[in-house]
């Protein structure tokens, strides 16, 4: 059977894992940015901005939905491109990196919602997901750039 080509799908899955790892920079950044101003009420790095805390945890949340969404774009094509391209998934250890990195992106979401005084639990997990993310964020680039390969003439 004759498919089109899917180099377009791998441009907007290199886009979008760019975007992903800029995110979780912005969302570390952020991120220790509040914990500093929480903890020692000064800005870390000496930097002073005109922001409050509560402008910086709009960002935050900002940048964390809008990598959410980049995840899951991530997801929808590498799914859709590998049904195309193969007829099936499973080819390499790629597929159980991504949905690991899907989870662990989702569990700090929703971990991130449940940061209050009330659930003291929530912040840790939050903090212990996204430290695993990185791993996780690397492990998928490296699979990933094994599978791009796979695709390039």
């Amino acid at each position: 059977m004759h498919l089109p080509s899917f180099l377009w799908l791998w441009k907007i899955a290199a886009w979008s894992m760019g975007l992903s790892l800029l995110a979780y920079l912005f969302l570390a950044i952020t991120g220790i940015w509040m914990f500093r101003m929480r903890t020692t009420r000064e800005s870390p790095f000496g930097v002073v901005l005109p922001w409050n805390r509560g402008e910086v945890l709009s960002l935050h949340y900002i940048i964390g939905i809008t990598m959410v969404s980049l995840v899951l774009l991530l997801l929808a094509v590498g799914i859709v491109g590998t049904l195309g391209h193969f007829g099936s998934l499973g080819h390499s250890s790629h597929l159980i990196a991504g949905l690991i990195v899907v989870a662990l992106v989702l569990g700090s979401a929703f971990s991130a919602t449940q940061i209050s005084p009330g659930k003291p639990w929530a912040r840790p997990l939050h903090i212990g997901l996204n430290i695993v993310l990185f791993t996780g964020f690397i492990w998928v680039s490296l699979t990933g750039w094994t599978v791009v390969q796979k695709y390039l003439p």
